[in-house]
């Protein structure tokens, strides 16, 4: 048994829900409509938990011809076969407005994985009232998802509320001197509240992927 499918164009991993939980997430961008189709069949064929294409554009999305998948627009995510919530809460927390598309995917992953989600929006750092108004919904949580462009502080700012795992998703946000996501991945790698997660830029499914494996961890202790 190789643990994986050989498609000539892919080399689908078949074992991965067995070793983490998850069937392998297909990365939607580089791949024709028929080859996503090929992987999502194999996937649903070899497993039985979610299956998940990322970043996959509408247009692509319309043409991949595997019935019963969900399509998210703006997080650009196609589902097969969404896990039911479990008990594991994430509360996915944004800075601004403009942060909207990459919570919308870690909030859409998040869900279908089978975590159980809450966003607050728009309580950047600029308006600490706004964060503040926020705390119970960030103090139920079991991890929060900080999403933050711009010098990413809001990361920070939560790290030093709240005493569960926190995991920073640095956008793309903001002016010049932002660059385009880097000055607010520095920020959050440098945070002086202890113990953060941090992500790659724009990584939604990054900071899912991070939440599910607390998740796993905290359900084999119970």
């Amino acid at each position: 048994m190789t643990g994986f499918a050989d498609l000539g164009y892919a080399r689908v991993d078949t074992d991965r829900e067995t070793r983490q939980g998850l069937p392998e997430v297909v990365y939607g961008p580089g791949k024709q409509p028929e080859e996503i189709a090929g992987i999502v069949g194999e996937l649903l064929a070899r497993g039985t938990g979610p299956v998940l294409v990322t970043r996959v554009e509408a247009d692509v999305a319309a043409a991949i011809a595997v019935p019963g998948g969900t399509y998210h627009e703006t997080a650009r995510l196609l589902v097969w076969r969404p896990a039911a919530a479990g008990s594991f809460r994430v509360c996915i927390a944004t800075a601004g407005t403009s942060d909207g598309p990459v919570a919308a995917e870690a909030e859409a992953v998040a869900g279908a994985i089978g975590l159980s989600t809450e966003v607050v929006r728009d309580v950047g750092v600029a308006g600490i009232h706004r964060l503040l108004a926020a705390r119970d919904d960030l103090d139920r949580a079991d991890a929060v998802i900080v999403v933050a462009g711009m010098e990413g502080a809001l990361a920070s700012a939560i790290g030093g509320l709240v005493a569960c795992p926190v995991i920073a998703v640095p956008t793309s946000t903001g002016y010049g001197a932002a660059l385009e996501g880097v000055t607010a991945l520095l920020a959050m790698l440098t945070s002086c509240a202890a113990g953060l997660t941090v992500v790659n830029i724009d990584s939604g499914f990054g900071a899912a992927m991070a939440a599910h494996r607390l998740a796993q961890v905290v359900a084999k202790s119970r």
